[in-house]
């Protein structure tokens, strides 16, 4: 049976050689580590899922970003992601499980961006199970190379304008 933790709890050695493994060693060259550069994963949306014996099989971090409208001010978001699980553990289910999780955490927060979700992924994927699409996203902008058509967002505060995604630095919490 898989457990579900708050990702504090776990060792982060860990949960970066788990994100090493799911994802290879060159992972920091992505876009994505440009927008979320300098933040902390967001503690009440970032969750670890560990296996029988307590090992960490699987992890989904959220991290404070924002988008920088070109007509207003900064719009607070939440990136969702990395979503990593174990080899041996893919095509089980832990990958949906954390990001269920995290949905519902979002669903229930009042912290700025959780009603503003954003993510790179399959949208075929990402669509389907979770409500995020594209609709929105058209116009905006990454610090790096990205697939426009891999740009998601899901939640009634995401803004459809033209932006440049940006790291959110917040207040301790």
């Amino acid at each position: 049976m898989t457990r579900l933790v708050s990702l504090d709890s776990i060792d982060s050695g860990g949960v970066e050689a788990l994100l090493d493994r799911a994802f290879g060693a060159d992972r920091h060259l992505r876009t994505a580590y440009r927008v979320r550069r300098g933040t902390m994963p967001i503690s009440p949306l970032s969750f670890a899922a560990l296996d029988e014996e307590a090992r960490l099989i699987g992890s989904i971090q959220s991290w404070p970003v924002a988008l920088a409208s070109d007509t207003g001010p900064l719009v607070p978001l939440v990136m969702v992601g990395p979503v990593a699980v174990e080899p041996a553990h893919q095509q089980a289910g832990i990958g949906r499980k954390l990001m269920h999780h995290m949905l519902d955490a979002a669903d229930a927060s009042a912290l700025p961006g959780a009603e503003a979700l954003m993510l790179i992924g399959d949208p075929e994927y990402y669509g389907r199970f979770f409500g995020f699409d594209s609709s929105r996203t058209g116009r905006w902008r990454m610090p790096g190379p990205f697939e426009p058509r891999r740009l998601l967002a899901r939640g009634p505060a995401v803004p459809n304008c033209a932006g440049t995604l940006v790291p959110r630095l917040r207040e301790a919490a």
